[in-house]
């Protein structure tokens, strides 16, 4: 994957003081304050906003943003230095490499097997066909939008977009969904495809990046038979580690060697399934998967699973609030003000793909077993974009195209957390109440 611009380990962003002194932020420092104030801003949402937590940093993450242009603009305030501090980031080796594979373990750790069990064609479906489909389509549109609106994205571009713009969020969603009284299927439905669409998202975001800027094309037949043995393949080795470090569990019961050992899985094996080139997100999936049910059943005691529940409950919520204010600081110096237009499409374009996908699953669900007709309606509008589809935004080449499709990323993102996440509470309840 080729490098993010200002990609360079240990880098340092300087900035001169008022006294003409130069003085260096090294990237340890950056790190430190970005924590800090990742834990202020989850401290100001548990204490004052009360919601979502990704509805309460998003909201946090856009004001501060919009402080600190409006302070640029009215006060003078000089931008410089924070523009440096954060270019200095490689978000591709953070988020690819860094975050990536302990926010997709602590989420599978928290599912269950046998409640998905009766779901299974949907869970399986719509990360796979539907992201193929949503992809597609939402890539169409939002190049038909580009040649009406402007600026200009080539097909390619705009197929990535929409393969980045795929993964669903379901921190937020699931909340929101459980507070509003809707149906257990409806929940490990939603809940399920996020899991598995990041996985298929980056593998086909990847698919995408290489072929447009590898300079070859592949074949659809070789893109396909690429695309499964990444995806075939990352999930039978993520099983087989799972499995592994389940029948190690079993071995010993004591919580701080028995967390050390799923830390070792998600790291580890990730970077073991990047070697054997497959995919990697879902290795790290399904390992997850197997620790939370079976190993969480059959190799742990009720101790150890508290303080195993716990633990990655805390690198999530961390981890996610990072991102999130990450991604707030990152709009002071990305968003392209020419762009606006076509990112305003994007949220149709999006929308429009996520029916598009969604529609024809939920149209055999109501065949073969019973779901509400409101379904349809929460499926769509449930969708939640989150910090793994503006991570992989930031992680693109430098260029101008770059710019566009991050401007109209972080556009999705804010109306999908924010106006979505908002409304979805009263529309499911609606939904419920007419069924």
């Amino acid at each position: 994957m080729p490098p993010a611009a200002g990609s360079a380990s240990f880098r340092s962003a300087s900035k001169t003081c008022s006294d003409g002194r130069s003085q260096h932020v090294t990237e340890p420092q950056l790190y430190a304050s970005i924590i800090s104030l990742a834990a202020v801003a989850s401290y100001l949402n548990c204490r004052f906003l009360r919601v979502p937590a990704a509805i309460g940093l998003m909201a946090i993450a856009l004001g501060l943003s919009a402080l600190l242009v409006a302070l640029a603009h009215l006060a003078g305030l000089d931008m410089e230095p924070l523009v440096k501090r954060i270019s200095s980031i490689d978000f591709s080796l953070l988020l690819l490499h860094g975050m990536l594979p302990f926010l997709l373990f602590a989420g599978a750790l928290g599912v269950d097997l046998n409640e998905m069990r009766g779901h299974l064609v949907a869970i399986t479906t719509l990360p796979t066909l539907g992201v193929a489909i949503a992809t597609l389509v939402t890539g169409a549109v939002l190049w038909l939008a580009s040649r009406a609106v402007g600026p200009n994205l080539g097909f390619l571009e705009c197929l990535l977009f929409g393969a980045l713009i795929s993964p669903t969020d379901p921190i937020a969603v699931v909340a929101i969904l459980r507070q509003a009284g809707t149906s257990k299927a409806l929940e490990s439905v939603i809940g399920g495809e996020s899991l598995f669409n990041d996985g298929v998202g980056v593998v086909v975001f990847l698919a995408i990046l290489g072929a447009l800027y590898g300079g070859t094309v592949p074949g659809p037949v070789t893109l396909v038979l690429r695309l499964a043995v990444e995806v075939v393949g990352g999930i039978g080795f993520g099983l087989v580690i799972g499995w592994v470090g389940y029948r190690l569990l079993r071995t010993v019961d004591m919580y701080p060697v028995e967390i050390f050992l799923t830390l070792a899985i998600a790291a580890g094996g990730y970077a073991a399934a990047e070697a054997l080139h497959v995919s990697a997100p879902l290795a790290i999936v399904a390992a997850g998967l197997v620790i939370g049910s079976i190993g969480r059943r059959a190799g742990m005691s009720a101790r150890t699973v508290q303080h195993l529940d716990s633990f990655w409950e805390v690198i999530d919520q961390v981890l996610n609030a990072v991102l999130f204010l990450l991604v707030g600081l990152e709009v002071v110096i990305v968003i392209e003000t020419h762009a606006i237009g076509l990112a305003l499409a994007a949220i149709i374009a999006v929308l429009v793909g996520r029916f598009a996908s969604v529609a024809p699953l939920v149209a055999v669900m109501r065949r073969v077993k019973r779901i509400s007709a409101g379904s349809l309606t929460i499926l769509t509008w449930g969708g939640l974009r989150g910090g793994i589809s503006l991570a992989l935004a930031m992680s693109l080449p430098a260029g101008k195209s770059r710019d566009v499709i991050l401007t109209a990323t972080y556009v999705v993102v804010v109306f999908s957390v924010l106006v979505q996440g908002l409304t979805l509470k009263r529309l499911a309840r609606a939904a419920a109440a007419s069924a």
